[in-house]
């Protein structure tokens, strides 16, 4: 009888690459390096909106490439910028929201036309009319 941690090729597991080992992965360089930043200014919205999404949202250390103090003084500068409104808070983002099939074709049922007033709404508008021309004489 086989054992069932015996290697078996229909075994699910995680799957590894060969070539893993001899691959290398180049580490991101941070923007504060590149450009030999000293102090990270909360007044200098240029380079803070590097570290910004599209909707004002920080950005992480796996994305921008910065160590973690570096990270640290970008999210302080960012949160006072914002605060003196340096920098927006949120952005608007604006979508074209489309209706429920206002202005496409109806497609076999075709256009239908005004809708039918019940009997009833009719009497009370006629009893309505009557009154104001009463009321007027």
């Amino acid at each position: 009888m086989k054992s069932s941690s015996s290697s078996n090729s229909k075994q699910r597991g995680p799957k590894t690459r060969a070539d893993d080992k001899t691959r290398k992965i180049k580490k991101k360089t941070s923007v504060l390096i590149t450009e030999k930043v000293d102090y990270v200014d909360y007044k200098d919205s240029n380079l803070l909106q590097r570290f910004v999404s599209d909707r004002s949202k920080i950005r992480s250390r796996r994305v921008t490439g910065n160590d973690q103090q570096q990270q640290r003084e970008i999210t302080t500068a960012i949160k006072n910028a914002r605060e003196m409104a340096l920098l927006p808070y949120a952005k608007r983002v604006t979508t074209q929201r489309t209706g429920r099939g206002g202005d496409r074709d109806r497609g076999p049922r075709g256009d239908r036309g005004p809708a039918p007033v019940p009997e009833a709404v009719d009497a009370v508008v006629e009893s309505i009319d009557t009154e104001v021309e009463e009321a007027a004489e």
